[in-house]
């Protein structure tokens, strides 16, 4: 009896089929032209999810500069004082803190400035 892999095969590309939906054409009907596509997906998932980090430390910087300014400062002054005092907090939380308590930020800053 010969033994034969269709299944196996089918099975195989229907899974690329399926991770190529949404694209347009015959990107997601033809297997090797779905198969380009995941593969050129993957790496562009892989690049963005590093991207990502960069992009969102740059909102929170925005967010920081733009609350500290009005108090008159910049926020490399901001930022040189926290590291001179130790002051552990990452830019995350500043941004939180800056955009949901914006009283206790003013505290911290005016602390921070006169240490």
């Amino acid at each position: 009896m010969r033994a034969t892999n269709g299944s196996t095969t089918r099975k195989r590309r229907n899974r690329i089929k399926k991770q190529a939906e949404g694209a347009w054409g015959t990107k997601h009907t033809s297997f090797k032209i779905a198969k380009q596509t995941v593969i050129e997906a993957s790496g562009y998932a892989y690049r963005d999810r590093r991207n990502k980090k960069r992009t969102f430390r740059k909102l929170w910087i925005a967010r920081i500069n733009s609350a500290i300014r009005p108090l008159g400062y910049t926020y490399s002054q901001f930022i040189a004082k926290l590291n001179k005092n130790n002051i552990k907090i990452n830019r995350k939380m500043l941004s939180e803190l800056a955009i949901k308590n914006p009283n206790e930020f003013n505290e911290l800053v005016k602390k921070t400035m006169s240490a």
